[in-house]
């Protein structure tokens, strides 16, 4: 089949693979315009996105600031003509300054997710940039369109509907992610899919749905559209690229990884996530690992209760340092075995896809 264009309003992505957006500093400018420029749309990760810069442990949140709109900067300059988008989470304490610094930065997507981005209608008001909630439900997809309905007389321009086998923080029980528990990603974007057809009614415009969680290859891709999604997102497959902005030791974990090192995880939020087995795993098995510092990222965290801190882990891993970090991932890491252009890659899915 012909892989149909991603249309989100006046947005078109002629192919229609959302790149996932990964933190801490995984996905960046440099990937995101790499998979904007093949026709793609590319995601930056705002997640302690400044960790780099000189103020970062003393001026945290400036630093983030300062360094989103570098990056977006520079993913404009290497795509001129990309869909350029960022990824924020709610949970995150900065939430809305960040998006007020990308919407100031004529962002064109905001795909926000780790909890419901209740307000974020509010904040894009006046602005061309599009915005889309990531649900894991039928009923999450209704209670958030419902409300931005009610409050804002608006709706998703986009949704993303994240199935359990995705990498990062989970929108799922720990139960639900037991093998043989987890409820399919087709079964949800069915759902979510008639839970939106009344707003789509009222308003008379189409919201586009994109699957994500375990997509992996263009057959994937082709079984989802034909359900009615009309595009992916994909993350994992990512990160084994030349371009991702990650460390090559973090890319390699992937690479290097089998089927039973790919775990389960409990954030210091309370939410469950998947990992990479390594060194830090197993001493978080062992008892809690002291906080040395709070960069006061996630709402809730209570640092002296933490069983560790997240930035510091997600930051030593995409720094290299991939025994001392947590090395988030999808579940199909494993089935990765080498590191190939975002071109390359791009290709393979477009032609896999096409060729059934």
């Amino acid at each position: 089949m012909k892989l149909p264009p991603l249309k989100i309003g006046e947005l078109v992505a002629s192919v229609p693979i959302i790149q996932g957006g990964m933190g801490v500093g995984v996905s960046r400018s440099k990937l995101a315009s790499a998979v904007a420029n093949e026709g793609g749309i590319g995601v930056i990760s705002s997640a302690q996105i400044g960790f780099e810069e000189a103020d970062f442990e003393t001026n945290t949140e400036e630093a983030n600031l300062r360094a989103m709109k570098k990056e977006i900067k520079k993913a404009r300059e290497l795509s001129p003509k990309g869909i350029i988008a960022v990824n924020i989470m709610v949970a995150m304490n900065n939430y809305r300054e960040m998006v007020k610094t990308v919407v100031n930065e004529k962002i064109d997507l905001i795909i926000s997710g780790a909890g419901l981005p209740t307000e974020l209608p509010s904040l894009i008001k006046g602005s061309d940039t599009k915005i889309a909630p990531i649900v894991s439900s039928g009923k999450a997809a209704a209670v958030i369109t419902k409300l931005w309905d009610h409050k804002y007389s608006y709706i998703p321009d986009l949704i993303v509907v994240e199935g359990p086998k995705a990498g990062g923080h989970l929108g799922y029980s720990l139960e639900q992610l037991n093998p043989g528990e987890e409820p399919e990603l087709a079964d949800i974007v069915r759902e979510v899919i008639q839970a939106i057809k009344p707003y789509e009614q009222k308003y008379e415009k189409s919201i586009p749905v994109v699957a994500a969680g375990g997509v992996y290859t263009g057959k994937d891709i082709v079984e989802l559209i034909r359900i009615g999604a009309a595009g992916v997102q994909m993350a994992t497959r990512f990160v084994a690229t030349e371009e991702c902005d990650a460390d090559i030791r973090y890319k390699m974990a992937y690479v290097n990884s089998k089927l039973e090192d790919i775990e389960i995880v409990k954030s210091p939020v309370g939410m469950p996530g998947r990992a990479i087995h390594n060194t830090f795993l197993d001493k978080l098995k062992n008892g809690r690992i002291a906080v040395k510092k709070c960069y006061n990222c996630l709402k809730p965290c209570e640092p002296a209760v933490t069983p560790y801190c997240i930035s510091k882990a997600l930051i030593e891993a995409v720094k290299g340092n991939v025994e001392e970090g947590l090395i988030f991932t999808g579940s199909n890491a494993y089935r990765l075995n080498k590191i190939v252009t975002v071109r390359e890659l791009m290709d393979e899915l477009v032609k896999e896809a096409e060729s059934l």
